[in-house]
């Protein structure tokens, strides 16, 4: 049986709990400040950007961060803020990106059992990061009727305390299985979030709310993450693209839309992420449609541009100042095939609009549950996914 919605004492308990870690996190934080700057007057010189011997270099804090397995659950920004530089606070900030979840068989009896166990072979990874991302390519509702299309997906609400169990923060819904169930569960997905204290973005009541960003500030950096589809059925995409008054999700479909929500981001943040769906199906390298987006939304001033959607990895690296990974492939999902089965987690390390490092954490998927790699294997799944940059003429 699904588990009981969090009562009010519980969601109390939770907050009580993530505020004394924010306390001992802080605490932590000033002694790792001293010792840096002691390494500092040493000598020591930190390196930024590219990939490192196995993955790319990440800053002190986001090394640090290793060791200590905490989130921060940070206040939200003053959207009415003047533009600052761009370091912004001056400060790092870590991210972190996982793939497609859904919750069907063999996910399912999992999910039934133990929400909590459903991410927690990746719980450490996606909880030491300040901000972490997934797609969450379901419905979450018991009611409505299937969409009219060969693969529909729901997932009762235990699915937001799996997530949030997992150390996730955010969830896309902008994806070709949000709306499976139609508007009423659409809604239903929308309310189970809220009541579960998960955020949600690229969907909402209207329009407005489906384009608006998450807005979180951490280490006083102000962080924006808007979600968006370029993937929908022909026959599905009136109906589901949300509208001013209309139920739906944020379509990568409008470009001028979307770019527009992250010019006005812009304006407001210290650091921009655009969360896509978009790609084709098994297809490892970007298509020119998903290039093209990439260029104008990083133009508009989105520093990270990150998506899934093809159910196999595609490469990442840097265009320009920004970072662009174009496939995170399945996260949590049923995974037939080599291919499908190859997932991890992308942390990225940002100051402001400098992008700090990078590196990707790879894992596999078994029985639909992502398990992350050690040794000969994580080095040999490292060395593919740094070959797949090979035809997004990205850089590393």
């Amino acid at each position: 049986m699904p588990s009981s919605p969090l009562t009010q004492e519980q969601i109390a308990a939770r907050r009580a709990l993530r505020r004394q870690r924010r306390a001992r996190r802080r605490r932590l934080v000033v002694g790792l400040g001293a010792c840096a700057l002691v390494a500092l007057a040493a000598g020591v010189v930190v390196g930024r950007g590219g990939d490192g011997p196995a993955s790319a270099a990440l800053t002190p804090s986001a090394q640090a961060a290793d060791r200590i397995p905490v989130k921060r659950t940070p206040a939200q920004a003053n959207p009415a803020a003047p533009t600052r530089s761009r370091l912004g606070s001056g400060k790092p900030v870590t991210l972190a990106f996982g793939g497609d979840i859904h919750f069907e068989s063999p996910i399912r009896e999992r999910l039934a059992a133990s929400p909590a166990d459903v991410l927690a072979p990746m719980a450490p990874v996606l909880s030491r990061a300040d901000v972490a991302v997934v797609n969450l390519e379901t419905a979450v509702t018991d009611r409505g009727s299937p969409a009219g299309k060969e693969f529909t997906f729901r997932a009762p609400t235990s699915a937001f305390e799996a997530l949030a169990a997992g150390g996730v923060d955010v969830a896309n819904l902008a994806n070709n299985h949000g709306m499976d169930y139609g508007p009423v569960g659409l809604r239903d997905t929308l309310t189970a979030g809220r009541r579960a204290g998960v955020p949600v973005i690229g969907a909402g009541w209207n329009d407005d709310q489906a384009y608006a960003p998450y807005r979180t500030t951490v280490n006083g950096q102000r962080i924006a993450v808007i979600g968006a589809t370029q993937v929908l059925d022909d026959h599905l995409i009136g109906a589901w693209t949300a509208g001013p008054a209309k139920l739906g999700l944020a379509s990568a479909k409008d470009e001028a839309r979307l770019l527009r929500e992250v010019r006005e981001a812009r304006r407001t943040s210290d650091t921009v992420v655009v969360f896509l769906h978009w790609g084709l199906e098994l297809a490892s390298c970007p298509t020119a449609v998903q290039r093209s987006l990439a260029r104008k939304l990083t133009a508009a001033g989105a520093d990270v541009v990150v998506g899934s959607h093809a159910h196999v990895l595609l490469g990442g690296g840097r265009l320009g100042k920004a970072l662009v990974a174009y496939g995170l492939g399945n996260f949590v999902f049923y995974a037939s095939r080599e291919a499908t089965s190859q997932t991890g987690v992308l942390e990225v390390t940002v100051t402001g609009r400098r992008i700090d490092g990078y590196r990707w954490v790879p894992a596999r998927i078994s029985e639909g549950i992502p398990y992350p790699l050690t040794g000969s294997a994580k080095a040999s799944a490292l060395g593919s996914w740094k070959s797949l940059r090979g035809c997004t003429g990205l850089r590393p």
